[in-house]
């Protein structure tokens, strides 16, 4: 009798060591088979009460906060660049025509952009350009139907420009980058930083007092000639709407 029940015991715990070996495997078979996902499911429901803290709360409100100040920020500077072009299409007349950037090559970034309006639109070599803020270069060729411009930061580009707070006359020489070189004739400039710098209320190549830029930097001891610094205030890097001036005025 005792033998028999010790044999009943016997198979019991063989058969519920094998249940928990097939559960076992089956379980690794499981998670093989999903990849994890289901344990990962389980980690995560353990999770869900502790999660996120404290700490983490204030992280993501911080980060939703960053993320949602940033999205103002751009929506903000493209909708100033927006109304900008939109004011500047407004100020077409019979004199100025208003035309699209369609080009611009990352070899000639400082160089040169094409434009939608051509010879067709009466657009003329040598005529002058103009974006949201001032001045930002001429007309170098045409096509029936585009334009090229040859923008103020062109390496070696030089227009006439004037300081009218000191009646100073200079010329303006691209760099290749977004602030040209404003080289002085005068030994003594007396120019300083935040000065304005135009086209000259003389110019006959330029429509007078158009805005280039802000005296951004100055080095009065500069050998053959003393020299600034402009920041333009049309930044070329960003235009992508202009207008060019019929017959320059």
């Amino acid at each position: 009798m005792i033998k028999a029940r010790r044999n009943i015991g016997f198979h019991l715990l063989l058969k519920s060591r094998f249940w928990v070996i097939f559960l076992f495997i089956a379980l690794l078979f499981a998670i093989r088979w999903t990849k994890g996902a289901g344990y990962l499911d389980f980690y995560s429901i353990l999770l869900k009460p502790i999660l996120p803290g404290t700490a983490q709360r204030e992280w993501i409100k911080e980060g939703e906060n960053i993320e949602r100040s940033m999205r103002l920020k751009l929506l903000e500077e493209d909708n100033i660049r927006l109304r900008k072009a939109l004011s500047l299409k407004q100020l077409n007349s019979d004199q100025r025509i208003s035309a699209a950037v369609i080009s611009r090559s990352s070899r000639n970034w400082w160089q040169l952009l094409e434009i939608n309006k051509g010879a067709k639109d009466g657009v003329l070599k040598g005529q002058t350009v103009i974006g949201p803020g001032g001045l930002i270069g001429l007309v170098d060729s045409t096509t029936p139907l585009t334009s090229r411009v040859r923008l103020l930061t062109d390496p070696g580009h030089q227009v006439g420009a004037w300081i009218d707070r000191t009646k100073q006359h200079g010329i303006l020489t691209g760099m290749g980058t977004n602030r040209p070189k404003l080289i002085f004739f005068n030994k003594k400039p007396l120019v300083k930083i935040g000065d304005v710098v135009t086209t000259s209320p003389a110019s006959t190549l330029l429509p007078p007092n158009l805005t280039i830029g802000i005296i951004q930097f100055v080095d009065a001891q500069a050998l053959p000639s003393p020299y600034a610094i402009v920041q333009l205030t049309a930044s070329p890097e960003a235009i992508d709407w202009v207008q060019i001036l019929k017959n320059n005025g």
